[in-house]
């Protein structure tokens, strides 16, 4: 499919390690397909934990029937720019590529639904791509955990992180700039011209200075005082409600390699930074945060498992008060408060490896299990996050693979099939029961980043849940989209609601009895934030914040970026840096009233 000219990506990508890879097709997300929960082919043996009623359905459905939609285009896209080209100086210039590009091509026949009866939808031969970024199966080796633990006050092999940060700001100083933002809080008369009705931009912060391949900027956390912003080398606070610097920024001595996408119920986040700048250097040296004060906790260093299981890259979780991280192949729990190891979550069953963790009010880790074997599948987990122990154990068949967790409570796993090209959204109960799949005959499209050297389990926006309701955005590919209520119990559509611009319309969570979704900018409109009733027959959505027209360049421009609504302001901040000097970047703004 040729994309339209407004969304032609650029002839020569951002050069380095930090925007989408050229040429790799990806596929984009339709609605309901092939389930992994219907009559299923000869299963992995179990594993020994499990109680009685986990696992696969002892009474798998009859039917197994082809699916009668056509072809679909594939999961996972990330919404390009409305119109492409924002204004020089913001972001990378000129018209920017989808996240996700590659068109997808016809499927081949339908083939029979692996699990239990349920509709089919079959993708394009793009979605095979997706398996190498949305979950990969790791080699067959001994996961090892280690003994070392990041202890307060113990000893470090890295830099002391200590001393006071070498970047301008001490913890606590509330200066005007905060180490590359300019001083002010609309510097660039973003508000200039504003309209009647229209919110305005409450402070925006220019990005600090990175290399010319570029780097991560990842990680947002926003409390009633302060937005703390990761980047580069540097975690960056402002007050929220004018900008100015509320602590650090606190530098370190290496570029910061990952984060906690939570924060802990006391506002305490764990950054992960590397441990050199050599190539063989290691992303395993982590700092304790508290984000309200920039005040360091305890800080250590992750060791490496066995062979093959090293911490050349990590991945970081909070669940109540245990960090979680994760290596290739194994995990190690620790307490935030202390630094005490609490468990290492290693090899187990019959070749089981941990290959991905997610966090928040559970602990759920995705593990490989007998990889280029006859009984080669995944399993899913929920873990005790005090010590490790298995709460419940979901295998999942052969050839089906789990890319995200839209959810941990409820779980809501999104599969890809490489060799049907099919994919499904499926919910499991609090005991890791089958609860049920979504069945809706709809092309999905929430914005999921890149993970290709690992799954990356919680890396999605604009897909949210409550208890009992799923919330997906549908692909506009003209125009605006819909965001589509889906009963968690039956999978089947509840209702749907269209955005109120030309532009598409994303949930962001679920406040109440109120869907809060933000509507993305055009070329000449700014976004707007709206809420949506979830109960009730109508399903109109209500303008809260209007965006101002004068910064929409601005709002439109950002690569990829992270957004947050907290207390009635809206936050856009980038996650990455584009390092090109001839341009002007914008590391975060805020909008209200």
């Amino acid at each position: 499919m040729t994309q339209p000219p407004s969304q032609q990506p650029p002839q020569g990508p951002p050069q380095g390690g930090f925007g989408p890879p050229p040429e790799t097709p990806q596929p984009e997300a339709p609605g309901a397909q092939g389930s992994p929960y219907g009559a299923p082919p000869p299963l992995p043996p179990a594993p020994p934990t499990p109680q009685p009623g986990y696992g696969y359905p002892q009474q798998p459905g009859p039917y197994a029937q082809p699916g009668p939609y056509g072809a679909q285009p594939g999961p996972y896209p990330q919404q390009p720019p409305a119109y492409g080209a924002p204004t020089p100086g913001y972001g990378y210039p000129g018209q920017q590529p989808p996240q996700f590009p590659g068109a997808p091509v016809p499927p081949p026949p339908p083939s029979r639904n692996p699990f239990k009866g349920r509709p089919a939808l079959m993708l394009g031969a793009a979605v095979a791509a997706l398996l190498v970024i949305g979950g990969t199966v790791y080699a067959v080796t001994s996961g090892g955990g280690d003994d070392d633990k990041p202890a307060a006050g113990g000893t470090q092999t890295g830099p002391d992180l200590s001393a006071p940060p070498s970047s301008t700001g001490d913890a606590g100083e509330g200066g005007d700039d905060a180490g590359g933002g300019a001083a002010g809080a609309d510097p660039d008369n973003l508000n200039e011209g504003r309209q009647a009705g229209e919110a305005k931009v409450l402070w925006s912060k220019d990005a600090p200075d990175a290399p010319a391949s570029g780097a991560e900027a990842n990680g947002m956390w926003i409390t009633d005082k302060v937005a703390v912003k990761a980047a580069y080398k540097e975690v960056f606070a402002f007050r929220v409600g004018d900008g100015n610097t509320a602590w650090g920024p606190v530098a370190f001595p290496q570029k910061i390699c990952a984060v906690t996408p939570q924060k802990s119920a006391d506002d305490k986040i764990v950054i992960a930074y590397m441990s050199g700048a050599s190539d063989r250097a290691k992303c395993n040296k982590l700092q304790v945060l508290d984000v309200n004060t920039g005040a360091k906790g305890w800080s250590g260093e992750v060791a490496d498992g066995a062979l093959f299981d090293s911490a050349l890259s990590v991945e970081l979780t909070l669940t109540g008060t245990t960090l979680m991280v994760g290596r290739s192949q194994s995990g190690t729990a620790y307490d935030l408060k202390t630094g005490a190891k609490l468990f290492d979550k290693v090899r187990y069953g019959a070749a089981c490896f941990p290959a991905a963790f997610a966090g928040g009010a559970r602990l759920i880790v995705v593990s490989s299990c007998g990889a280029s074997t006859s009984t080669e599948h995944d399993e899913v987990q929920e873990l005790d996050p005090k010590t490790g122990a298995a709460k419940w154990t979901r295998p999942i068949p052969k050839g089906w693979t789990v890319g995200r967790a839209y959810s941990v409570d409820p779980v809501v796993l999104y599969l890809t099939n490489k060799d049907k090209k099919s994919w499904n959204i499926s919910t499991l109960k609090a005991d890791g029961s089958f609860r049920s799949e979504v069945s809706v005959d709809e092309s999905f499209a929430p914005v999921c980043g890149w993970a290709i050297l690992e799954r990356d389990l919680q890396g999605c926006q604009g897909v949210t849940t409550d208890a009992e309701t799923l919330y997906l955005p549908t692909k506009a590919t003209t125009g605006a989209n819909e965001i589509v209520a889906i009963n968690l119990a039956t999978g089947k559509e509840k209702w749907r609601a269209k955005s109120p611009a030309d532009e598409s319309m994303m949930p962001l969570k679920v406040e109440g009895a109120q869907l809060i979704a933000y509507v993305e900018p055009s070329y000449d409109a700014g976004g707007q934030v709206v809420s949506i009733p979830v109960t009730g027959s109508g399903h109109t959505p209500t303008t809260l914040l209007k965006n101002p027209a004068a910064a929409a360049d601005v709002e439109n421009g950002f690569y990829s970026r992270a957004y947050d609504w907290v207390d009635g302001r809206f936050y856009l901040s980038t996650t990455r840096l584009s390092g090109r000097d001839e341009l002007k970047e914008k590391l975060m703004l805020a909008y209200g009233k």
